[in-house]
Formats: C-alpha cells, sequence, structure tokens
C-alpha cells in the first residue's frame, strides 16, 4: 500500500479548466495509475491510465456548482465489471424509484447490472417476489439475500471471482454486512437504523477499491441518501429504461419524450398494461430533474 498524492499539474490543470468543468475528482477509486515512490514510502501519481468505464451522480449540491447553477458530475468508480445495486426488504423499507436510479446510472455507464434484495428474512408476506420478478422480466440478474442462513451468499460471491466489483446502495441496506459474510477478512465497519427516520446511517466514509482474492476487488461506497443520474438528455433517458426500446422506436417523433407527445407508443404501451405504472413513474421521475442539467 502506498499513500500518494497528485502530481503538481494535475492540480495547476483543475483551477485552469474550473469554470469549463463538470466533474469533481480527478484520480478516483478503480483508476489505474503510475507514480513514483518517495523515499519516505510516499508516492506521486503522474500518469492516469484511460478508464474503460465509470460510474457517477450528480455531485450533492453541497458540493459545489459553477456560477451558471449546473450541478457538477461526482464520478464514484471507474474499471468496474459488475455493478450490484443493493436494496433491503425493510429497514430501511424497499424503495423502487431509487433503485431504478441506480440503473438508470448503471445503465448509461454500460455496466454489468445485478440487482440485491437483501435482507430477505424480513420479508414475511414475500412481497418482494413481485418485484423480483419484474427486473428478471426486464433482463436483470436478481438475487435474494440474507445473512441469516446465508440466502444466496454462495451464488452471490461466484459472481464477484475474478471480477472488479462495486456495490452501491442507500445506507443501512446491509452493503457492509453482506460483504463481511462473504468476504470475511475485510472486517468493514457496520451500522444501524436510525428508529426516528427510517433511514440507514453512515458507516463507510469514503469509497476504496479492496483485494478480496487473487483477481477479485471488491469497491466499498459509502450508502447514500439520494442519487441523480449524470449527463443524460431527455431524449435518451427512454435507452436505459430497457423495457421501453421495442416501443419507442415507433414512435411518431424520433425526439419524442415519452411524457405529453401524440402518437407515442411507450405510453400507449403502458396504458395497455405491457410496461408497469411503476417504472414509467419512475421515468417520468428521473426526467424532471434532468431540467436542471444545462451543460449540453
Amino acid at each position: 500500500m502506498f499513500r500518494c498524492g497528485l502530481k503538481g499539474k494535475f492540480k495547476k490543470d483543475f483551477q485552469l479548466k474550473k469554470d469549463k468543468l463538470y466533474h469533481t475528482d480527478i484520480a478516483i477509486v478503480g483508476d489505474e495509475v503510475l507514480f513514483d515512490v518517495n523515499r519516505d514510502g510516499t508516492g506521486i501519481i503522474h500518469t492516469i491510465n484511460p478508464r474503460r468505464n465509470y460510474l457517477s451522480r450528480k455531485a450533492p449540491k453541497i458540493r459545489g456548482s459553477s456560477y451558471r447553477g449546473e450541478r457538477l458530475e461526482q464520478i464514484v468508480a471507474a474499471n468496474i465489471d459488475n455493478f450490484f445495486i443493493i436494496t433491503s426488504v425493510a429497514e430501511p423499507p424497499f424503495n423502487n424509484k431509487v433503485v431504478d436510479r441506480f440503473i438508470v446510472a448503471g445503465e448509461s455507464s454500460h455496466l454489468n447490472v445485478i440487482i440485491i434484495f437483501n435482507k430477505i428474512d424480513l420479508d414475511e408476506n414475500n412481497l418482494i417476489d413481485s418485484w423480483a420478478k419484474l427486473y428478471e422480466s426486464i433482463g436483470y440478474k436478481v438475487l435474494k439475500t440474507s445473512i441469516i442462513g446465508n440466502e444466496r451468499l454462495d451464488e452471490l460471491k461466484n459472481l464477484c471471482t475474478g471480477k472488479i466489483n462495486i456495490f452501491w446502495g442507500q445506507s443501512g441496506v446491509g452493503k457492509s454486512s453482506l460483504l463481511n459474510k462473504i468476504f470475511p477478512a475485510l472486517d468493514l465497519e457496520t451500522g444501524s437504523v436510525s428508529g426516528s427516520t427510517d433511514k440507514g446511517l453512515h458507516t463507510t466514509v469514503t469509497s476504496v477499491q479492496l483485494k478480496v482474492d487473487k483477481d477479485t476487488f471488491v469497491i466499498d461506497t459509502p450508502g447514500i441518501r439520494e442519487i441523480d443520474p449524470f449527463g443524460i438528455r431527455k431524449e435518451d433517458l427512454c435507452h436505459y429504461f430497457l423495457e421501453f426500446e421495442k416501443y419507442s422506436s415507433d414512435c411518431k417523433f424520433n425526439t419524442c419524450t415519452h411524457n405529453h407527445e401524440p402518437g407515442c407508443k411507450v405510453t400507449e404501451a403502458v396504458e395497455n398494461n405491457q410496461i408497469t405504472s411503476e417504472r414509467y413513474e419512475s421515468y417520468l421521475r428521473i426526467l424532471e430533474t434532468i431540467e436542471e442539467d444545462i451543460i449540453f
């Protein structure tokens, strides 16, 4: 392990471009870098190799925005093989709209998206089964997991083997507990859910890539309260709702946003129950937030 800083040229470029810069990080977790080792054992990064992919979101407003009011891009991690979206059945309660936002972030980054429904032991009435079947019907790999009884944990571990895996979800969904169970050597700090808000409390405070086997890596990320996918045009959002594809190509207008336009085959499919109303509502919610991005 080497504690590294960035060579001055990176910081200088960051300052020169700050009025035109729409992301908030230079070197990020998962980057492949070249660095020189100092006499004291620290390092200086002088080269950041090109990324084959990366996962990002709109940076929280508190982190900064430019003088015109655009939201910046916060890059979470790079060079990812598997993107595991972790949600919980309860404590905190399942929220399909949050899952759909994660999916859009993953699809727009061309990642292999896998959905984990964790704490399945709390689903006494099997209410989550219909959601699992919905996402499977769209084409996603879905796992229903629990550290109580080790539900599907061997399968999860096999999916991670030989890959760079990122686990991302809301605070309190049991991400760190799940990772500790399948990779005990990690010994990640775990937390609880706030009794007053029913939301998770942060335990992981910064993203880190951890080697758990010869060719297997896990990127552990802080739980988040909200996610807005970054850099998506209104007319392109439908591409990241995969079940829309066979209908959107037949819309009257090729720039159709599937909201209010006449001759829209997506809204027609919703009316005919060929697309679920829940997924369509998620789509409309995200469509509204795209208004905030004016950087194109």
